[in-house]
């Protein structure tokens, strides 16, 4: 099994708890498919960096986890097949990303934290 990240980018016309049933939806096709969710991080509504569908803001939202590869290609369908979905992007992460988000997790790149142990 590989891990995996995808960020969606839901339209901003959606209201909170609808982009949330969203997500939780797509969630919910991963976990069904045998994928095991590693972490989920919410970031809101953010500005684009160029319009998209008229849309200058979007509701961003990040998803790693592990699965096989076949379930990819079914899941990325079920996002293309949603109006409400204007971009996604899906990356396999290499053992350097891995390890890297694990530190992040972690706490290893938190400034504040190392700068209260001194």
């Amino acid at each position: 099994m590989n891990q995996y990240e995808t960020t969606i980018i839901l339209t901003p016309l959606l209201s909170e708890e609808v982009a949330k049933e969203v997500i939780a939806k797509f969630t919910k096709t991963l976990t069904d498919n045998g994928a095991e969710i590693v972490q989920e991080d919410n970031w809101g509504l953010k500005k684009l960096a160029y319009p998209i569908e008229k849309k200058s803001t979007g509701y961003y939202h990040l998803t790693e986890y592990k699965v096989s590869g076949e379930v990819i290609g079914k899941f990325e369908l079920e996002l293309k097949r949603d109006e409400r979905v204007m971009r996604f992007l899906t990356v396999r992460l290499d053992k350097h990303a891995v390890a890297y988000n694990e530190k992040k997790r972690n706490g290893a790149f938190n400034k504040k934290k190392a700068e209260a142990a001194n």
